[in-house]
């Protein structure tokens, strides 16, 4: 005998409202990136080894692109944003943190929906004291019922529930721009500072080269007795110390390699390179003064529109916390059907039932929430308020960071033009018997600090660039600046 006659479609009803898949919009945005690395659309409300099913989800979304792939011995600095963005796992934590947040918010939503429930319960039952004319003492009877319920009026706290976590998603999707934004920030450092490290390390060739063309002189005129010995003592001593600064630099390049195939998410000793810059030294001021920066960032930055939404979350868990004190009211239906070898068992119940709970004493624990949650709502919003003056001070400290870069770039390319004459003019002079080896060595020393001064000034300008598109919270997800600079000057290298 069937005692469980439920239709199907009863069943499909049931698979939809348990279904546990992240809505795909919210707020008439989409609920988290598509991707790990890409950035969510900014809305403006808003160690033991682990099992190999737990590896997969971590490596979720982890992709090395083809482009970048095909030439990873000539990796550019969109190619190496490319790759860091698809290999770091700060994107991939912080994307998943994100896509958690959105199923509680899903969660959360489904207490707006009625609850449905099927019970089925019976077996064989033997009666102490029974009429055998009616009701047999030996019988076996099962019950199935379907109860609906639902939540009428809360006094806010489905509602509240509901507002704290899409304040939260918000809060998570802000987080993972962020940390999208950090890692392109990242890998921008790495590889400039791998560019500058090679440019210094090439200039010091050079600086070796001269060095050895300055010693091949003072020898030739040694030997002609136009010199003394300690003119090519003096040269010998400045050729050895130019090869130990080329091998002080040769280590730092591959040190600055290291933190780029860090930065890349790849073992340092992948193989892997990026191609030579040495185009014109870029000079540019900005457009945009410093106040109208502060103001972009505090608006805008990520992390901190993360910390209004968090300080939002908090105020609504106020909101719950203080309808926990009041009463609740409940609606609900249930119909239920027995099946037993005895017909007097058989039969259909209907019930249709109104409720409420009033909340009378809980040992004052209830209003300790309540305070709890107003101090935890305080503090939110302090927090918030902290992420402002961070990020103004930032902001700050970057654009007149930028600024003095700038400078330095003009200063060091002047630098650098004066240095090369000097030398030429020196090593002439030397050459034609009327000057000393003091002065073209002191010439020489003079170049190569001006090659190096120049190689610096050039990515540390590229650097601080991106760190105010950073602070201001306008660095895109390829490297580019939002920032408005002067016509004529690229806002990204």
């Amino acid at each position: 005998m069937s005692v469980l006659r439920l239709p199907t479609a009863f069943f499909c009803v049931l698979l939809a409202l348990s279904a546990c898949t992240p809505p795909r919009r919210v707020g008439g945005h989409t609920a988290t990136a598509p991707i790990p690395r890409e950035a969510w659309p900014t809305v403006r409300r808003a160690g033991a080894p682990f099992d190999s099913s737990a590896a997969r989800l971590a490596r979720r979304g982890a992709q090395l692109p083809a482009a970048p792939a095909a030439r990873l011995d000539a990796l550019t600095l969109v190619d190496v944003i490319d790759v860091a963005l698809g290999n770091n796992p700060q994107t991939r934590i912080s994307w998943a943190q994100s896509r958690a947040a959105a199923s509680a918010y899903a969660s959360a939503r489904g207490r707006w929906l009625p609850s449905l429930q099927a019970d089925a319960a019976g077996g064989p039952s033997r009666a102490i004291s029974s009429n055998p004319a009616r009701v047999p003492a030996d019988r076996s009877t099962v019950t199935t019922t379907i109860s609906l319920q639902y939540l009428l009026f809360d006094f806010g706290a489905r509602g509240g529930v509901m507002s704290a976590a899409r304040e939260a998603l918000y809060a998570a999707d802000l987080t993972h721009n962020n940390t999208v934004q950090a890692v392109v920030l990242q890998s921008e450092g790495a590889y400039f500072g791998y560019q500058a490290a090679r440019g210094l390390f090439e200039a010091s060739k050079q600086t070796v080269a001269t060095a050895t063309a300055n010693l091949a002189a003072a020898e030739r005129r040694h030997d002609v007795g136009l010199a003394t010995i300690a003119d090519v003592l003096q040269a010998r001593t400045a050729l050895a110390q130019s090869r130990l600064a080329s091998q002080t630099a040769e280590g730092n390049q591959q040190a600055a390699r290291a933190q780029l195939a860090l930065a890349l998410g790849m073992p340092a000793n992948a193989p892997f390179d990026v191609l030579p810059d040495t185009g014109a030294i870029p000079v540019s001021v900005l457009a945009e003064n410093v106040d109208s920066l502060i103001e972009r960032a505090v608006r805008e930055r990520p992390d901190v529109m993360a910390a209004r939404a968090t300080a939002r979350q908090s105020a609504q868990q106020v909101r719950v916390a203080r309808s926990a004190m009041l009463p609740s009211i409940t609606t609900g239906a249930t119909r239920g059907q027995a099946f037993s070898n005895a017909n007097a068992l058989d039969g259909t119940t209907f019930a249709l039932t109104f409720g409420m709970s009033v909340p009378l004493f809980y040992g004052l624990s209830r209003a300790s929430d309540v305070a709890a949650a107003r101090e935890n709502a305080a503090v939110a919003a302090a927090r918030a308020e902290q992420a402002q003056l961070n990020a103004a001070a930032q902001v700050w400290t970057s654009y007149w960071a930028l600024q003095t870069a700038t400078q330095r770039v003009a200063t060091a390319r002047d630098l650098l033009a004066s240095a090369t004459r000097s030398e030429e003019v020196a090593r002439g002079r030397y050459g034609e018997g009327v000057g000393s080896i003091l002065d073209l060595l002191t010439a020489q020393s003079a170049l190569a600090d001006a090659r190096a001064q120049a190689i610096q000034s050039r990515w540390t300008w590229y650097a601080a660039l991106a760190q105010l598109s950073r602070d201001a919270g306008v660095l895109g997800p390829h490297g580019e600046s939002h920032l408005n600079l002067t016509p004529g000057t690229p806002g990204k290298p």
